[in-house]
């Protein structure tokens, strides 16, 4: 592809699911895992104090004070069902995964072109940022335990649904607001046209991801690879 159309590139903001992990990875690994150990987890931690955090939170989410620890288990298996972004749903898988990628049941996947982009990019003084709707904790993991060991020394600083929904402008501008930068010195990397179209009215450079069943758009320059990328 060509260069980006503002060589000043300071930053790099990149999702997670389809853009340097496959969604197979995540749907086939994480979330079945997630769902499996998610119940009992639960049940034997309830009264840990960040546990029994998240589990008011989803009582709050359900609107219901008095809801049990069971129809809350339910509540989370459905949402798990439905592919639900809710931030305490995403609180607890991590609290899960961490279990799992701590105990060897997998390791975090990333495509073979990622690890050498970011080391590069980094090494020319980008900073790196991850923006994902999973909980900064399952980034953390994901990239601390990845295939190519531990990479979160590479990352200024992780995103999830606190600072919004990654479909929403405003989501993207308080990002700005913490990296203190223009906008357009900004490059925001994803697999999916709407996430783009939303960083874009912030202000930020874009570019698509196009992996694996990813269909491209005709709004924002693609890639295939991230060594395709050329800042």
């Amino acid at each position: 592809m060509a260069p980006m159309s503002n060589p000043t590139v300071r930053a790099i903001v990149t999702d997670i699911e389809g853009t340097t992990t496959d969604i197979n990875f995540v749907h086939k690994v994480l979330f079945p895992y997630a769902y499996a150990k998610l119940p009992d987890f639960l049940r034997q931690n309830a009264e840990a104090p960040a546990v029994a955090e998240q589990i008011q939170a989803v009582r709050d989410v359900m609107q219901d004070a008095d809801a049990s620890l069971e129809a809350v288990i339910a509540t989370l298996l459905h949402w798990i069902d439905t592919d639900q972004k809710v931030t305490p749903l995403k609180a607890l898988q991590g609290m899960v995964w961490a279990d799992g990628y701590q105990r060897g049941d997998f390791t975090g996947h990333l495509y073979a072109d990622v690890a050498p982009a970011l080391r590069q990019w980094q090494a020319e003084g980008k900073a790196l940022y991850v923006y994902s709707s999973g909980s900064v904790q399952a980034q953390k993991l994901l990239f601390g335990y990845s295939d190519e060991g531990d990479l979160t020394p590479l990352f200024s600083g992780y995103f999830d649904t606190h600072v919004g929904h990654k479909r929403e402008a405003a989501s993207y501008q308080r990002i700005l607001d913490t990296l203190d930068l223009p906008p357009a010195s900004a490059l925001f990397l994803s697999d999916v046209v709407e996430e783009l179209d939303a960083a874009q009215q912030a202000g930020m450079q874009t570019l698509q991801l196009v992996r694996e069943g990813t269909q491209a758009g005709t709004r924002h320059p693609c890639a295939t690879r991230f060594d395709e990328i050329h800042l």
